[in-house]
């Protein structure tokens, strides 16, 4: 064998070498994102939640992106994220290959500004002013001013879990409602109008909004753990097959006691 053969094989050998390593240390972050970095991303409902658990944590670094649920359900699907988040259940075509982990559960408040003489409202008159057949607060023993109807945009797992446990499946959403695209953004034009409506996540209520209570029921993470409060739903972590790796470790570190209680301090019911 010449040198000149001896010196490629030797490179050859090297170069595959450093290879397989940088692929063994990119797989091990999860997908998308640095080879240290656990990237999840998906619902802004779930987001602020999953934050928090990433401060926390410490097995590695955790990068949180907002998106949507459907969002958040397609980057895992695409491996673009090693979890996604979601506040919904996911559709049936939406399943294969997918595990769903609840990680909390969470009841969805229907807010109005603080000044809102109307303090109680039944599901069937939400499901009417978000229908547009009640246009005005006098009809539900408000004052005579028009409602100013606040949803969140189409994909957001808020708004499919308020269309199922609210709307139903014979009403929709009608299409004069005002579009906000993050929980923050609902929260705020509540805030800013008197005689508007929204709805957002319990864990996300301040003072600045009142929220309704539904049926006689006040909206609060203990009536939702005890069932009596009816428009709740899980969040819930995804991932592409089993968990494995540094996404089952940060899965394994929310669902521990220690990142349960961050949750209930958060205001999120446990998951179990």
């Amino acid at each position: 064998m010449s040198r000149r053969q001896l010196t490629w094989i030797i490179s050859a050998a090297l170069v595959a070498s450093v290879g397989a390593a940088g692929c063994k240390k990119k797989s091990s972050g999860g997908g998308g994102g640095k080879a240290d970095t656990i990237t999840i991303a998906g619902s802004t409902s779930v987001q602020p939640f999953a934050e928090k658990w990433a401060e926390e944590y410490k097995g590695g670094q955790v990068d949180v992106q907002a998106g949507g649920s459907t969002a958040g359900i397609k980057a895992v699907k695409e491996g673009t994220a090693a979890i996604g988040m979601s506040s919904r259940e996911l559709h049936e075509e939406e399943k294969a290959g997918l595990v769903t982990t609840v990680v909390a559960r969470d009841g969805i408040a229907v807010i109005m500004h603080p000044s809102n003489p109307v303090g109680d409202l039944t599901v069937e008159q939400v499901r009417d002013i978000y229908a547009g057949k009640i246009t005005n607060w006098k009809d539900v023993g408000g004052a005579d001013k028009g409602i100013t109807v606040i949803t969140r945009e189409e994909g957001s797992g808020t708004r499919g879990a308020f269309e199922e446990l609210v709307m139903g499946k014979e009403a929709h959403i009608a299409a004069s409602a005002i579009v906000q695209g993050q929980t923050g953004g609902v929260r705020t034009m509540v805030t800013g109008d008197e005689a508007a409506i929204g709805y957002i996540s319990i864990g996300q209520l301040t003072p600045k909004v009142k929220a309704a209570k539904l049926g006689g029921v006040e909206a609060t993470e203990a009536n939702v753990a005890n069932g009596t409060y009816s428009v709740k739903r899980p969040f819930l972590f995804i991932t592409k097959g089993e968990p494995a790796g540094a996404a089952k470790a940060f899965i394994d570190y929310v669902l521990s006691a220690e990142g349960q209680e961050l949750a209930r301090k958060e205001g999120l019911v446990p998951a179990k």
